[in-house]
């Protein structure tokens, strides 16, 4: 039997097909998981149950698929720049002088930027990953993470596998009320580790059955170096091993048609970042080639200092647009598989099937959407087709009222229920002021 009731004129499961279901219900139990998603007149009984009788459209919590939530507190350093200069120039010294406890205060707003966002997913690749775990236990979000393993002066990158594996071990894969947070290995990318590295991080990593979120093609100049050398970095990821495990390609920009083949037939994820890669001129990934690859794509917004937010729902509408500009063809992403690529595909992309969908055993991360705006005044019963297009070409985070996660309320109204924003808004800018001394 159901504990909670939730009740809405439109539901989104995100099903395959992006199903418009009218009239209709999702049910949570007591440990925070559906049990039913269906119209009302079907629904079972639930005598016992809660109630929650919603005006407007539920839909799956957003999954961003790639995120450095963090980067909160460098928003807006060295803007116009191309990406290894912004990297090399401004970021890197700047995240030298972080302090653990401003990782926790960025990660803090940064996720409770997200629920507000209807985002109650993210992968995330940042310094001190304990800390952000503590921040996203407090918002009530979910989060898979890990601390980037890099190879730089100072830093020992076996150290920090090590690391990774001590965490795993102590506190297992997933942990937290709802599996909230789970545990990755964050290589930053082919072209900052040696191949020793990488390949013991996929040893490590695949006795562990652990996510490996990787930056992979991101733009043409930073691994000319390693395709030279292997032909590309799918092909040296392959010759590594980190592609027969769990594997995340965030970006995925510039990719031969080989690349697509071989990241199809080995099951990695994409994590395709479009208003990252427009910001920083990196290009503009082959989702079209990718989603008919049956690759899993999901999408990412990168970090706050390189988007500069972490509004997923610009992203959907900037993938579909991205898609048709490239292609030339207005078909080539509809509103409903865009929004799919913002839920079900990011699960899949994570390798996550207990999110992304409102379907019997997956986790209740809940979205409702507002509809008493300028954006729905045609109203809801309008043919399937315009509904989901007025969702997402005309109304976005905006219009998010109210966000569930493992069936616990985490935003009501716009507002977090667990986090002072203000306070967490004053902790980050007294930061940032210290990192920009």
């Amino acid at each position: 039997m159901p504990a909670l009731r939730l009740h809405a004129p439109v539901v989104l499961p995100a099903d395959p097909a992006c199903s418009v279901l009218r009239d209709a219900v999702v049910d949570i139990d007591a440990s925070g998981r559906i049990v039913h998603c269906g119209p009302y007149v079907t629904a079972p009984a639930a005598e016992d149950a809660r109630l929650r009788t919603l005006p407007g459209i539920l839909l799956p919590g957003l999954v961003n698929a790639h995120a450095h939530s963090p980067m909160v507190l460098l928003r807006g350093l060295g803007g116009d720049l191309p990406l290894l200069r912004w990297l090399q120039e401004v970021i890197w010294p700047a995240e030298a002088r972080l302090r653990p406890e401003d990782v926790g205060a960025g990660m803090l707003l940064g996720s409770v930027e997200m629920l507000r966002h209807g985002v109650t997913t993210s992968a995330e690749m940042y310094f001190h990953a304990e800390r952000m775990a503590e921040a996203v236990l407090s918002t009530g979000a979910r989060v898979l993470l890990g601390s980037p393993i890099i190879d730089l002066p100072g830093l020992d990158w076996s150290a920090m596998i090590a690391a990774t594996e001590r965490w795993i071990d102590a506190d297992g894969l997933r942990f937290g009320a709802g599996d909230r947070v789970e545990i990755c290995y964050a290589p930053h990318s082919a072209y900052m580790l040696p191949m020793e590295a990488l390949g013991a991080i996929a040893e490590s990593a695949g006795r562990r059955d652990a996510l490996v979120h990787i930056h992979v093609a991101e733009a043409a100049t930073e691994d000319e170096r390693q395709r030279a050398e292997h032909g590309s970095v799918p092909q040296l990821l392959e010759r590594v091993d980190l592609l027969a495990g769990r594997l995340l390609a965030a970006h995925a920009v510039h990719l031969s048609e080989a690349d697509i083949a071989l990241l199809a037939r080995r099951g990695a994820g994409v994590a395709h970042c479009p208003g990252s890669n427009a910001k920083l001129a990196s290009g503009i990934a082959p989702l079209s080639r990718l989603r008919a690859a049956a690759i899993p794509v999901g999408l990412g917004t990168d970090g706050p200092a390189s988007n500069d937010d972490l509004d997923l729902w610009e992203e959907v509408q900037l993938a579909a647009m991205f898609s048709r500009i490239s292609t030339q063809d207005s078909t080539a992403l509809t509103a409903g598989q865009a929004l799919l690529l913002a839920t079900r595909g990011g699960a899949e992309a994570l390798g996550r099937a207990d999110i992304g969908a409102l379907e019997p055993g997956r986790w209740a991360d809940i979205v409702h959407v507002d509809v008493d705006q300028p954006a729905f005044a045609t109203g809801l019963e309008v043919p399937d087709e315009a509904l989901l297009a007025n969702l997402v070409w005309a109304s976005g985070s905006r219009l998010v009222r109210d966000v569930w996660v493992a069936g616990e309320q985490v935003v009501a109204e716009g507002e977090s229920t667990r986090v002072d924003r203000a306070a967490a808004q004053a902790e980050v800018a007294t930061a940032a002021a210290r990192l920009r001394a």
